[in-house]
C-alpha cells in the first residue's frame, strides 16, 4: 500500500491548514502548526502570489493528505464521483468518507487516520463480523465495524477509543464503546462533513 511517510507536520504548514494528522498532539500546544502557522522555510511576514491554478491544486492536495489517498487512486475516486448522480465534488467528499480507515477514525477507534489504516491492514477491524484488511473499503449505509478480539483487549486501546469517543462522535456513526464497535448510519452530507477544503476547487482542477 502506497503512502506518504515524509514529515507530517510540515503538510498542514505547507497548505496553510491544520488538519489534524498526528492525532494526540494536535490537540495540544506542542502543534507545530500552531507555533508557526506559515509555510516550512519560509518567514512569517513573506508573502507570494498564488495563481489561480495553484489554488486548485492547493484544494486537492488537502483532501489527498487528509483521507491519506495518492494521486492515482484519487484520479479513480474523482471518475467515479463524476459518473454517479449529483454533484461530482459532494459525491466525492462522500465517497472518501466512507472510506474504512476513514470511518474508524472518525468512530474514535484510532487518533488519526494514519493510525486507522495501520489498525485495518494489520487484521484488527472486522466489518459485519469479517476481518477487513484493505483500508479502502468502501462501507454501506447499515455496516458495523468492530475491533477484533485480539486488539480489543488491549488496554491503550480501548482507553483511547473511549477518550476520542467522550471527545466527539460524528452524527452519522452510532458508537457502542461497550462492545467496542460502531455502525456506519448513513452516508454524510457535504454540509455533515464540512471538509475543510474546496471540493468544487478539485472538480475545476481536473476539468481543465
Amino acid at each position: 500500500m502506497a503512502v506518504y511517510n515524509g514529515p507530517t507536520c510540515k503538510r498542514c504548514r505547507a497548505l496553510g491548514v491544520k488538519l489534524f494528522l498526528k492525532g494526540e498532539k494536535c490537540f495540544t500546544d506542542k502543534c507545530p502548526f500552531e507555533k508557526r502557522p506559515y509555510r516550512p522555510g519560509k518567514d512569517k511576514s513573506s508573502r507570494r502570489k498564488i495563481t489561480n491554478y495553484a489554488e486548485h491544486l492547493m484544494e486537492k492536495q488537502k483532501a489527498k493528505t487528509i483521507y491519506g489517498v495518492l494521486e492515482k487512486q484519487f484520479r479513480k475516486y474523482f471518475a467515479e464521483a463524476k459518473r454517479q448522480k449529483g454533484e461530482t465534488g459532494e459525491n466525492l467528499v462522500k465517497l472518501l468518507e466512507r472510506r474504512l480507515d476513514n470511518v474508524v477514525f472518525r468512530a474514535g477507534m484510532a487518533s488519526s487516520r494514519k493510525e486507522a489504516r495501520r489498525l485495518v491492514s494489520h487484521g484488527h477491524i472486522l466489518v459485519n463480523n469479517k476481518k477487513v484488511n484493505i483500508p479502502s473499503y468502501l462501507l454501506k449505509k447499515g455496516d458495523s465495524i468492530s475491533l477484533s478480539e485480539k486488539i480489543k483487549s488491549n488496554d491503550q486501546i480501548k482507553s483511547r477509543f473511549e477518550e476520542n469517543a467522550k471527545r466527539g462522535v460524528v452524527s452519522w456513526i452510532s458508537v457502542d464503546i461497550d462492545k467496542s464497535s460502531a455502525i456506519f448510519v448513513d452516508v454524510p452530507t457535504k454540509e455533515d462533513i464540512q471538509p475543510p477544503f474546496n471540493e468544487n476547487a478539485i472538480v475545476e482542477l481536473y476539468s481543465k
